[in-house]
């Protein structure tokens, strides 16, 4: 390699490990260790069924909110008009609570009343 006049300088990496003596003159290897993180809980978003919000508003709610195509809204707004309730979607808190939020203020808007929740997983 050819000299470019700079002093070369070696990176020194955090210690990981070293090695110490103690009073008896032995070696002792001391190891840091990284605490393990965790994974955020996740938050399953839940639709109710109701009498009164037509079954064509609901699949619109899926289609906008959660990304869903028309045969998979369709499949989930029956889910939740046969069995009372369907998981549309597991989030994080953030989005979940978002996702929550919207769609209780589009139903709103429209004067339905559609019920959207969260559950812990």
């Amino acid at each position: 390699m050819p000299e470019t006049g700079k002093s070369e300088t070696m990176t020194h990496w955090p210690e990981f490990m070293s090695d110490k003596k103690d009073d008896d003159g032995e070696s002792e290897v001391v190891v840091k260790t990284r605490p393990k993180t965790k994974r955020p809980p996740l938050y399953k978003v839940l639709l109710l069924n109701d009498d009164y919000t037509p079954m064509e508003f609901v699949v619109h709610v899926l289609e906008r909110f959660f990304g869903m195509n028309h045969a998979q809204a369709f499949e989930i707004m029956l889910t939740v008009h046969k069995k009372g309730l369907a998981v549309v979607g597991v989030f994080s808190h953030e989005i979940a609570e978002t996702k929550v939020t919207q769609v209780m203020d589009f139903a709103r808007q429209h004067q339905h009343p559609l019920q959207c929740t969260m559950e812990r997983e």
